[in-house]
């Protein structure tokens, strides 16, 4: 690598640790509900160890709740009559995990009644899921959060990326919340565990320019090997892993899989199209290097336009807001 581009890494990584800082805090629940981040962790290793498919669901729902007005803990919410919440929108209908986000819940307002946020359960539990795999903390987790009283599924379908988004909108998406083309590729290794649906790749396989063609961008054993799994007319229920034969260890493969032109999604093709980005790409196959900017680029998620003390609430229960 160059080294003005190492250089452009060193300064961006130096920054993360400063966002936000002064509304959330480490041991924010030290005096509130000491036992707090030990009942997640249990709980959370004792689900995930259980299904291991868990580890990418929460991941998807905490990253999917941040991107739609902060870390508020507004997609756990329930529609009603009268509102279409954020979990009905279009993108969220196939996340999942919120039955162990409730299950925390319930322990800890049993143990610190109203004292402890939904939305700081689902970041340290999201931060557990990933972390069970290695046996201990990943990253740090700064608390405080409050949750937010409103939930649009309007609003998620117009600020969730789409899986089919390019390059410019992905990175346009992420400057918005304050994060950089260092955390869009980082975060983008979330892909390496977890599936999909042969759905969102049909377009790919079979009629990428609308000509009946293939993306050429597409690796060509690897498009093989995709249209034998997903063979013309597509079965809706079919499920594909998002990191070919890796999609239950949490590691660097899928930066691999992108530097030979297997990113599964369009929008993890994309990462290669952008030079710099590319190049971040194969710095991050260093399983070293992309578990320490992971840690960093998550808890730079976490705090996208958190509540803090002047505003929101603790909810008494994580799909209602309070009375």
């Amino acid at each position: 690598m160059r080294p003005i581009i190492f250089v452009l890494f060193i300064i961006t990584i130096a920054g993360l640790d400063i966002c936000d800082a002064k509304k959330l805090k480490m041991n924010y629940y030290h005096k509130r509900c000491p036992s707090v981040e030990r009942i997640v962790r249990e709980i959370t290793w004792s689900r995930v160890g259980a299904d291991p498919s868990l580890a990418a669901k929460l991941l998807r729902l905490h990253y999917h709740d941040c991107f739609v007005r902060g870390c508020d803990a507004s997609i756990l919410l329930d529609s009603t009559p009268k509102n279409s919440g954020e979990k009905d929108a279009l993108p969220n209908r196939s996340v999942g995990g919120y039955e162990v986000i409730d299950e925390i819940k319930k322990k800890v307002e049993q143990l610190c009644p109203h004292q402890v946020s939904c939305a700081d359960i689902l970041t340290l539990a999201t931060r557990d899921a990933v972390s069970y795999q290695f046996g201990r903390s990943m990253w740090q987790v700064r608390t405080g959060r409050k949750d937010g009283r409103v939930s649009s599924a309007s609003e998620a379908l117009d600020s969730l990326p789409s899986p089919f988004a390019n390059f410019t909108t992905l990175l346009h998406q992420f400057q918005d919340n304050d994060l950089d083309i260092v955390d869009l590729v980082t975060l983008s290794g979330a892909h390496t565990i977890g599936i999909t649906r042969c759905t969102l790749v049909a377009r790919r396989l079979y009629n990428f320019t609308g000509k009946g063609d293939a993306d050429p961008s597409l690796n060509l054993n690897y498009a093989t090997t995709l249209r034998k799994l997903c063979p013309n007319p597509i079965n809706r229920a079919t499920i594909l892993e998002l990191d070919p034969k890796s999609s239950t260890s949490f590691d660097s493969h899928y930066f691999e899989a992108l530097n030979q032109h297997m990113g599964l999604l369009g929008s993890d093709a994309a990462l290669m199209t952008n030079s710099l980005s590319a190049s971040i790409v194969k710095k991050l196959q260093n399983p070293h290097v992309f578990l320490a900017y992971f840690g960093r680029s998550m808890k730079k998620m976490g705090e996208i336009r958190v509540l803090a003390d002047g505003g929101g609430e603790i909810r008494k229960n994580c799909r209602v807001v309070n009375a």
